[in-house]
């Protein structure tokens, strides 16, 4: 404790009892406001507000090949991000599970905008069938996203959203 509190006190934090206290109320703050996000059984899809959200916490890389994976199921109209991936209005439970039984056996790397190709280095120099490969390639991870699907997901919608299908 008397190493953190003097590796705090270099940033130029001199009241550790107050950041303490701070961190712990924003900890408290952050798991009220994402409760229904998070479940010690596993990964949650959750309706609110009529959006369908599959809560992964898995990361960009991950999730790019999850929503490249399961597109039948996604909101392909909206972006994913780091936590979560969109997915349709209307998925049901049984839609999911119909759809993630297989899925790790049919892995697949996200499409590539042909946009994207101008970043890549060296684009030019190569194939542009080569420069998308590379690119989705570098974009997926293939072994997290098998070890997401291989977890439990929790379906959670509640009574009140079953009426917004």
């Amino acid at each position: 404790m008397t190493s953190i509190c003097c590796k705090v006190r270099g940033w130029g934090i001199r009241n550790v009892t107050a950041l303490a206290a701070r961190c712990s109320q924003i900890t408290d703050t952050s798991r009220y406001d994402q409760r229904g996000s998070v479940h010690p059984a596993g990964r949650v899809i959750a309706r609110d507000r009529g959006e369908v959200r599959w809560w992964t916490w898995a990361g960009f890389r991950v999730n790019t090949t999850l929503a490249a994976t399961l597109s039948d199921l996604t909101n392909g109209s909206q972006r994913f991000t780091d936590t979560h991936l969109r997915m349709r209005v209307d998925l049901t439970p049984e839609m999911w599970k119909g759809a993630s039984t297989d899925a790790v056996e049919r892995l697949c790397l996200p499409e590539i905008d042909r946009d994207a190709l101008t970043g890549l280095k060296f684009s030019e120099a190569l194939p542009e069938w080569l420069a998308t490969a590379a690119l989705a390639a570098r974009l997926a991870d293939i072994e997290a996203a098998a070890t997401v699907l291989g977890q439990l997901t929790l379906v959670r919608f509640s009574w009140s959203d079953q009426g917004n299908r």
